[in-house]
């Protein structure tokens, strides 16, 4: 009997040997050895870039500034400048989304509707597009040479759900963001969340496609899902681990281990 434990012990051993991390990995700024290389660098990888159509209830600045002072009144700038400003100093102070009120919103139509110029469709549209699209209809109203036109995306809208600490609906205030950035945002990915089976539910403008994508791959820089879009979702499924119920760190380990051994020496006694 005793001949059998000893393999056991031992095999526990190794086992707890193996899920602590020592203090020399995570300590920064740590006197090592010359001969261990301060850094490695890859090679550059180009980022892929694509041009992004507007989709239903995507959120769009549009910006129009003429010399004329009655038409600036019409479209509202000078009162939605100082709005602006007022809600952005409101969205640095709790995190609100300041486009949302202030922008345009694409209907179920694709269609924004903007002071003196009516409705606009600019679904399935680059912003520069966009852009041509409305200078070419405030042209029956002002001089080419004589106005300003500007077109962009009011912040990357996406929700996360599943194995992330923090689920919800997000809004970052940049016109392009990485999915890593995006995980980030939603306070990274939990220990047991599937890293390698990423789902993300993307919008097109003909339906809604899923992609399961693998996080763990260098190549992931590469691919059309590194950046994120506007209204995508994330969803990280939870590992086999979470469901059979064992440890994830050390002391989870240990505990799972203590009563493993418990357990079996209940037996062997009861054998005995």
């Amino acid at each position: 009997m005793k001949a059998l434990q000893i393999p056991f012990f031992a095999s526990l051993l190794l086992l707890l040997a193996a899920s602590c991390v020592s203090n020399k990995r995570i300590i920064y700024l740590q006197e090592t050895d010359e001969e261990i290389p301060l850094y490695t660098e890859s090679e550059l990888v180009p980022n892929f870039t694509e041009d992004y159509f507007l989709q239903y209830n995507d959120v769009v600045d549009i910006n129009v500034k003429t010399t004329s002072e009655e038409l600036n009144e019409i479209f509202g700038i000078a009162a939605g400048d100082q709005r602006l400003q007022m809600n952005m100093a409101q969205g640095a102070q709790n995190g609100g989304d300041i486009f949302f009120i202030n922008g345009y919103t694409l209907d179920e139509n694709g269609m924004v509707e903007i002071p003196l110029l009516g409705e606009i469709e600019l679904l399935g549209l680059t912003t520069k597009q966009a852009q041509t699209k409305i200078e070419e209809k405030l042209k029956a109203y002002v001089n080419e040479e004589d106005f300003f036109v500007r077109v962009r995306l009011g912040g990357v809208r996406f929700s996360a759900l599943g194995e992330f600490n923090r689920n919800g609906n997000f809004t970052i205030l940049q016109n392009r963001i990485s999915i890593f950035q995006a995980i980030a945002h939603a306070g990274d990915m939990t220990t047991t969340a599937k890293r390698n089976e990423v789902v993300l539910i993307r919008q097109y403008p003909e339906g809604t496609k899923s992609f399961r994508v693998n996080l763990n791959d260098q190549r992931i820089v590469e691919s059309e899902f590194y950046f994120i879009r506007p209204n995508d979702m994330l969803y990280a499924e939870p590992m086999k681990i979470r469901e059979l119920g064992t440890g994830v760190n050390f002391m989870q380990t240990f505990q799972l281990a203590v009563t493993t051994l418990s357990a079996v020496l209940l037996v062997l006694n009861a054998v005995r």
